[in-house]
């Protein structure tokens, strides 16, 4: 027999509970968005490399304060991803990756991300200021400006903003360097120049199988304005450079055989790949094969240099 008494009927309990079942599974949706402005898969990329400049870094490593660092510094880049976000939301809503962002969809108010990012960028210059060092806290919050007050407008006048953006895109391995030993030395240089040149053909090959995305989003890139015969020539050029680079750390005495090994079965690996855009079928498609090729490239020269110096 059915219950008559109010609040134990089975329609009672379930429309109590829906609502509040929806407001949790609102809440999820929200802290869900904050994550998703801070670029996850990019920060993790970026806190891989971090994560190298401190190994490579001579002397002791301290387990708490490497912890310490890594988390400040993760705060800052998710600071500078969601002010990226917050800057380009009208861009972001034209591009066929990026329209499900938290902005263009509306799950998250501009004003709140705005907030969220100055938030997290305050947080994370406190923590390394505080937790590890003033060098650690300026080059977080030098790469934070350049990335969101230089590289962030230029994208909308100039393909030039690809070079611009590499400076701030390469100091996460300074920061963690700088969060071990308080400075900066000329071997934590390697680091930041493989890192620097690495990124013009790696984002040129983005550019080139997402050119007509960009394009209607109002980005400037290179393929765009000085065509496709041109950025491949460019690709060519940054590859030869990178494996120039990639051989600094052999001059600076931080590497040896086994490092010039792996260093040239990968310039050799990914200069095949730039010079194969001649015969690749479509455009698109090298473009996705050397890009999908550029990333175990870093992870691996990193790994070994990594492994150089332990």
């Amino acid at each position: 027999m059915q219950s008559t008494v109010p609040g134990l009927s089975g329609e009672s309990h379930a429309s109590d509970v829906a609502p509040l079942r929806a407001a949790n599974a609102s809440e999820v949706r929200f802290w869900l968005a904050l994550v998703e402005l801070g670029k996850p898969g990019v920060a993790g990329l970026v806190m891989v490399t971090m994560l190298c400049g401190a190994l490579v870094a001579p002397g002791p490593r301290p387990l708490g304060r490497l912890l310490i660092a890594m988390f400040g510094t993760a705060l800052v880049v998710a600071s500078a991803n969601a002010l990226n976000m917050y800057m380009e939301r009208d861009a972001d809503a034209l591009m066929r990756r990026t329209a499900s962002r938290p902005l263009p969809t509306g799950r998250l108010a501009p004003e709140v991300a705005l907030w969220f990012a100055l938030a997290s960028a305050l947080a994370g210059a406190l923590v390394l200021v505080l937790g590890v060092n003033l060098a650690s806290a300026a080059l977080a919050l030098l790469a934070l400006v350049s990335y969101v007050l230089a590289y962030t407008p230029l994208k909308r006048s100039t393909s030039y903003a690809l070079h611009v953006g590499a400076v701030p895109g390469a100091i996460p391995p300074l920061i963690g360097w700088a969060s071990m030993t308080g400075s900066l030395a000329p071997r934590a240089l390697p680091l930041f120049l493989i890192l620097l040149i690495w990124q013009l053909p790696h984002f040129l090959a983005i550019a080139t199988f997402r050119r007509e995305e960009y394009a209607r989003a109002g980005l400037v890139v290179m393929p765009n304005v000085r065509g496709l015969a041109a950025t491949r020539r460019s690709i060519l050029i940054y590859s030869a450079l990178l494996f120039a680079v990639s051989f600094s750390p052999l001059v600076l005495g931080m590497a040896g055989a086994p490092y010039a090994v792996v260093a040239i079965l990968l310039n050799l690996g990914f200069s095949g790949f730039a010079a194969f855009g001649r015969g690749a079928k479509t455009p698109e498609r090298w473009a996705k094969l050397l890009f999908l090729a550029s990333l175990p490239y870093l992870v691996v020269i990193y790994a070994a240099l990594v492994v150089s110096a332990m």
